[in-house]
């Protein structure tokens, strides 16, 4: 019995290393574990036996590393790996990829019962406030795993994209990386048709079967796809731009201004003048309010037909008010 426990350990200790480095000698893992070499190779025929798909390769500068095997077999995670593959897993469950939920959430479940009972606890600690979200936005697995397959294979990819405005296109891209903002998955890639960088909503995107032909990867734009791709959001959240006077106090407005769509030019205890970035005139006009002061517009001219759009808006609302409570003035 000792024998065989010793054994088992040894085993799982061998495993631990291979799962460690992607190469190990005979030698150094005899080393590492005070055995013999002639040992090393008995203990990796028992995991292969177990399913473990250890690879080896001989003659000066061989050893043994773990490859991929026809099914899934066990894995060793440390206390830190444990945590992270199962926040991973809760985090799919409340995310965005629409038909993940269900197998997320039964992995998270069978991970969660060989859980020692100190992990359990920090789990639950760390995702009791979890709530499933309803994004408006959702795409499948099986999608993402499309559009990942070419980028990994650098194949050209066919789809059919439907913009914000519902005008649809046929696109030919050289697809690159996948990035998730928020709640929504973008593509950036290499536009055949535009020869420019571009970012497409992975939601709107119908791939197309078979994939185009391999290509030769080009140098990704300044800050790779992560960069691109905030850059080109940014850019559609500064469409529109005004500049206003707030009659208020600096320090007042200062607080209530984000670098992602205002910056403050100038000011004093009195008001203070600002640029101001959104997706258009009128949710400018619209949120001009959240100051909760006077302004004025100083440009551009446009921005005043939208206030007196607003204002109209607001006058017709309040006379709904008016008259849900009896006043005679709510014409």
């Amino acid at each position: 019995m000792v024998s065989m426990l010793e054994t088992s350990a040894r085993l799982l200790a061998l495993l631990t290393l291979l799962q460690a480095r992607r190469e190990w000698s005979g030698s150094e893992l005899a080393d590492r574990l005070d055995i013999t070499t002639r040992t090393v190779r008995r203990d990796i025929d028992k995991l292969r036996e177990l399913g473990y798909p250890v690879d080896a390769t001989v003659g000066v500068g061989g050893g043994y590393r773990l490859g991929a095997g026809a099914e899934m077999p066990p894995l060793l995670l440390d206390d830190h790996e444990v945590l992270a593959v199962a926040l991973g897993l809760n985090e799919i469950t409340t995310g965005s990829v629409a038909d993940m939920a269900e197998a997320s959430a039964g992995a998270l479940t069978k991970l969660r019962q060989v859980m020692p009972s100190r992990l359990r606890h920090r789990l639950d600690a760390l995702t009791m406030e979890a709530v499933p979200r309803e994004s408006r936005s959702p795409v499948s697995g099986a999608v993402l795993t499309e559009i990942a397959t070419a980028c990994h294979r650098t194949e050209r990819l066919r789809f059919d994209y439907r913009r914000g405005d519902g005008a649809q296109s046929r696109r030919e891209v050289e697809p690159y990386r996948l990035v998730r903002s928020g709640l929504r998955w973008y593509l950036v890639g290499w536009d055949l048709t535009r020869e420019d960088w571009r970012s497409f909503r992975v939601d709107r995107m119908e791939p197309k079967t078979p994939t185009g032909p391999r290509f030769t990867p080009r140098a990704l734009p300044e800050g790779g796809a992560t960069g691109y791709l905030t850059r080109s959001l940014g850019a559609v959240y500064r469409r529109a731009s005004a500049r206003v006077r707030i009659h208020a106090p600096i320090d007042v407005v200062a607080e209530m201004v984000d670098d992602a769509w205002g910056t403050i030019e100038a000011g004093d205890d009195q008001a203070c003048e600002l640029v101001l970035f959104s997706t258009s005139l009128v949710s400018i006009a619209r949120w001009l309010r959240a100051f909760d002061a006077d302004f004025s517009v100083l440009d551009p001219p446009e921005l005043i037909d939208e206030c007196r759009v607003v204002a109209a808006h607001h006058d017709d609302l309040a006379a709904r008010y008016r008259r849900a409570v009896g006043d005679p003035d709510g014409r």
